[in-house]
């Protein structure tokens, strides 16, 4: 092995570990001293890919490509960035001819399964995942994918059966606990441990299955991210809140991810409990934001708050998140008032707003004194409407049982299902959806269409 080979084998260990900037520097290097060194090429191309600068990893593998053609990995890597970009056929054309030179490569199936996924054509996903399932019919990562296919089409059974294989993944968070995991058994008098998973949208919108084990008996603790500590202190359905950033030290018989219970009580898009509200505010703050909001708002115009960008570390947040231009639109309807419920990023898009109205923008302080989602949640008891893209505010207005419009791209989240323009989970809440991949301009028309009308 040449030094430099030796170098790229240790600087990948370092880059497998989670340091990508450090990695990209050391393989940049490498390249600046050997132009003509393949390897090194993609290597540099998974680095860019993970620090979301997939313009530039394309052109990577484009280069190692150049030097050697018959390159299974760079092809494969290749058609991973392509899809990020939303370049669908290059990216299958990618995977295709990756396929075609390692006929066994299982991971070259599986990314073509998810890039059919992510584009809607789900029959191609099936066929691809299915294809690399004769290659590696354990892989945790392949039956997770299954199952999120099988939830957005509404095969909840399924879906949960494959989807419980996300514990296997190299990114899950472990709970081990010497007590029993809940799979089923009686809870008349028991206590019973819950955990939040994923983001806090996702815990907005599974909580409601604390009140479903409640009923059945059960004490209730909930470990829950210190930042909905506040919203959810009144929650109806939990006995003991505690942030998960402290030890727990409270007796429990069994414990069970809040998602989980979802696939242990089988729940399906007939059954799933959506009284709504179940998430409630104080009188007091809501009664502060009235007088702000009048002291501040034209009186006879509707209010809408608006929410465009998502959280940007979320993988297909560069299909999620809407331009705040494309809510243009918006402005031009006549007794409409916009108001801008976004925090961080996203923001800085105000600046270019090129709306015909000035969009009103509350404080910048919102949601600090009072914690996450108290103020914002309030104000929205004084809207008339929530426009949305797949973020936790879309989960927000549907807990509190507010008029809700959720602008979904393409092939969204699961949780939205398929081509219906409601939620099961969530009764106030109205679906528009993408009818081509990148495309807002009908979801923003037919909502314009939506919030003129008569009131609901």
């Amino acid at each position: 092995m040449s030094n430099t080979d030796e170098l790229l084998a240790q600087t990948w260990q370092v880059h497998q570990q989670g340091n990508a900037t450090h990695a990209e520097e050391v393989y940049r290097g490498v390249l600046q001293r050997e132009p003509h060194h393949v390897n090194a090429w993609c290597y540099w191309g998974i680095a860019l890919h993970d620090l979301r600068r997939y313009d530039q990893s394309v052109q990577a593998y484009e280069r190692a490509l150049a030097l050697q053609p018959h390159f299974p990995i760079a092809l494969n890597n290749l058609g991973n960035s392509l899809r990020y970009l939303g370049r669908v056929q290059e990216a299958d054309n990618a995977f295709q001819k990756a396929i075609e030179l390692s006929p066994d490569y299982f991971n070259a199936y599986r990314n073509r399964g998810t890039l059919h996924a992510w584009t809607g054509r789900v029959d191609l996903a099936f066929k691809y995942y299915f294809e690399a399932m004769k290659l590696n019919p354990n892989d945790a990562e392949l039956h997770r994918n299954l199952g999120v296919i099988h939830l957005y089409q509404g095969n909840f059974k399924e879906g949960w059966r494959e989807y419980a294989h996300r514990w296997r993944c190299a990114e899950a968070i472990q709970h081990s606990y010497p007590q029993p995991k809940w799979t089923g058994q009686p809870l008349d008098g028991k206590t019973i441990l819950l955990y939040c998973e994923q983001g806090l949208g996702d815990t907005i919108h599974f909580v409601r299955f604390a009140k479903e084990l409640q009923d059945r008996g059960a004490k209730t603790i909930l470990h829950v991210q210190p930042q909905l500590l506040a919203l959810l202190q009144g929650f109806k359905g939990v006995d003991y809140l505690i942030p998960n950033s402290l030890r727990l030290d409270q007796h429990f018989d069994y414990h069970c991810s809040l998602l989980d219970v979802a696939q242990v009580l089988e729940i399906d898009a007939t059954n799933i409990p959506a009284n709504v509200p179940y998430i409630h505010v104080s009188q007091q703050l809501i009664g502060y934001w009235k007088g702000v909001l009048e002291r501040a708002l034209p009186p006879a115009k509707k209010r809408v708050g608006i929410v465009w960008q998502g959280n940007p570390d979320h993988q297909a947040d560069m299909f999620r998140s809407v331009p705040l231009d494309a809510l243009v639109p918006l402005a031009e309807l006549e007794g409409i008032q916009l108001i801008s419920l976004q925090r961080g990023k996203g923001t800085e898009q105000l600046k270019a707003w090129k709306g015909s109205q000035t969009i009103y923008c509350m404080p910048e302080d919102i949601d600090q004194s009072s914690g996450a989602f108290m103020d914002t949640s309030a104000i929205m008891h004084h809207l008339d409407f929530v426009i949305t893209s797949d973020t936790s505010i879309a989960h927000l207005g549907g807990a509190l049982g507010r008029r809700t419009c959720v602008m979904l791209c393409y092939t969204p989240d699961w949780r939205w299902l398929q081509d219906r323009p409601d939620s099961p989970w969530y009764p106030t809440c109205k679906l528009f959806r993408q009818r081509e991949i990148g495309d807002w301009k009908p979801v923003v028309s037919e909502i314009c269409n939506h919030i003129q009308g008569p009131p609901v």
